[in-house]
């Protein structure tokens, strides 16, 4: 019989993919979404879809009486950082309080495996790159905090109750997989916005500082490709079968500057893609690479769409494919 897998946040960028890529590998995906950031049709027409909100204590107990699932697989949360740093309380209450309702209704029908998606902004701004799980958590964000708030949540009902849990930890997920690809509103992610502009919907693209100590003067972010991530995910969700704790960081093995996406998107695109040279965001670090070493070496996880033309263009074909996004 095939395993039951509650996905929470499972109609989302990353949730989908892994939904999909679930049910592929003959697990049997049980997707719990509010829908205030997913999409229905972004789902594969095999997927089952309980809509709910994870703060509905009742309706999360029902669901775990009825379907029974045997592990947990977290994406439900908010994830725009600079937001966080204007209505903190709202990350606080989503994506700590709530994913703390979720682990008591996990606890309570004694399901012992959980996945959790998290993010490198726990480490802020790091002393070193690429960043390794063992630097300082210390986030610069109110989406970080929430975030490490969890994994702390977890550890402890890991010791006391004996929860085996996987975090994963990554800066930008990016491209599209088939059907299934990015589409956020307000979109607030520099691939997207680029092709946005490639396709006449913007003016242009904003560049947030270029005096920066970077080899082009502008911040060099990780970009991993949503199928590598997904992959990532079902990798630990088999291993939580023997492992009890797993921590990991999920990056490509190289950054890429605002300067060199854009003129990727140029290349794919074949627009000029006009960009604004702004001020630096406050709080944004010059480097965020994640080291990934550990879960090469532990778990075999190896990217299949590491070089950046690979995930712009597949983000770019799904763009025009979907114009309206899911809509």
């Amino acid at each position: 019989m095939a395993e039951r897998i509650l996905v929470t946040g499972g109609a989302g960028y990353i949730g989908s993919v892994v939904v999909a890529q679930l049910l592929a590998r003959g697990y049997e995906p049980l997707v719990f979404d509010d829908l205030s950031n997913g999409h229905r049709t972004a789902l594969p027409a095999a997927a089952k879809l309980i809509v709910g909100d994870i703060a509905d204590r009742a309706t999360l107990d029902r669901v775990f009486s009825e379907y029974r699932p045997q592990a947990v697989m977290h994406f439900a949360a908010f994830i725009e950082a600079g937001e966080s740093m204007r209505h903190p309380e709202k990350f606080f209450r989503n994506n700590t309080a709530n994913a703390l309702t979720l682990l008591e209704v996990l606890l309570a029908h004694n399901v012992k495996r959980f996945v959790f998606s998290s993010t490198a902004a726990l480490y802020g701004t790091p002393e070193k790159t690429p960043i390794e799980e063992s630097a300082r958590l210390e986030p610069t964000n109110a989406y970080g905090e929430s975030k490490l708030l969890v994994e702390q949540m977890l550890d402890w009902l890991h010791r006391i109750h004996g929860l085996r849990y996987a975090c994963l930890r990554y800066f930008n997920a990016a491209g599209a997989a088939g059907e299934q690809g990015e589409d956020h509103h307000p979109e607030s992610h520099l691939i997207p916005i680029a092709l946005e502009v490639a396709l006449g919907e913007r003016k242009e693209v904003a560049i947030f500082g270029t005096d920066y100590p970077t080899p082009d003067g502008t911040c060099v972010r990780d970009y991993v490709h949503v199928s590598d991530l997904a992959a990532a995910h079902l990798l630990v969700l088999e291993a939580l079968k023997e492992k009890e704790r797993l921590i990991y960081n999920l990056g490509n093995g190289q950054g890429f500057s605002v300067r060199e996406v854009i003129e990727t998107v140029r290349k794919v695109t074949g627009h000029a893609i006009p960009a604004r040279e702004s001020p630096r965001r406050p709080g944004d670090p010059a480097v965020l690479v994640a080291s990934s070493e550990k879960i090469k070496r532990e778990l075999g996880w190896n990217p299949k769409y590491a070089d950046l033309e690979t995930i712009v263009r597949s983000a770019w074909e799904w763009r025009k494919a979907h114009r309206n996004g899911y809509n």
